[in-house]
């Protein structure tokens, strides 16, 4: 199918916009069925109505939804943005923290790395000689 540009009537101000072969074939691939209403500007200025200085559902006028629940961890009663899903645990703010908070497992491993670099290499002055002191040396 070929694509040519055409001259569309901007539905809010009433200018004449066009509408490129380019903007066509997005449509096309996008399975759009309707022409645009609008000119760019007119476009820009409805879509700029609805979004203030902030992000998200609250700056758009939304409000959102709290919901009183028991902590699965530790038993308190807390609130949470989202309806809770019947057999999934819900946390409150601070076991939800404390679970996703990095674990130390990351520093045994990297020191198991460096035994096992220091200990197949047997050069004391390799490179496994000089991870194994930097692995040793106390942290700041």
């Amino acid at each position: 199918m070929e694509f040519v540009d055409r001259l569309l009537t901007c539905a809010d101000c009433g200018g004449e916009f066009i509408f490129t072969a380019g903007e066509q074939l997005f449509f096309f691939d996008k399975q759009f069925k309707n022409d645009p209403k609008r000119c760019k500007p007119c476009k820009s200025k409805r879509a700029g109505v609805g979004a203030k200085a902030g992000a998200g559902p609250a700056a758009a006028g939304l409000s959102r939804t709290e919901t009183r629940t028991e902590c699965s961890a530790c038993g308190i009663e807390t609130t949470v943005p989202f309806k809770p899903t019947q057999g999934r645990p819900v946390l409150c703010r601070q076991c939800f923290q404390a679970k996703r908070a990095p674990s130390t497992g990351a520093l045994v491993t990297a020191a198991a790395t460096v035994d096992m670099v220091a200990g197949t290499t047997g050069d004391p002055g390799s490179v496994g000689a000089e991870l194994l002191a930097v692995a040793q040396a106390p942290q700041a």
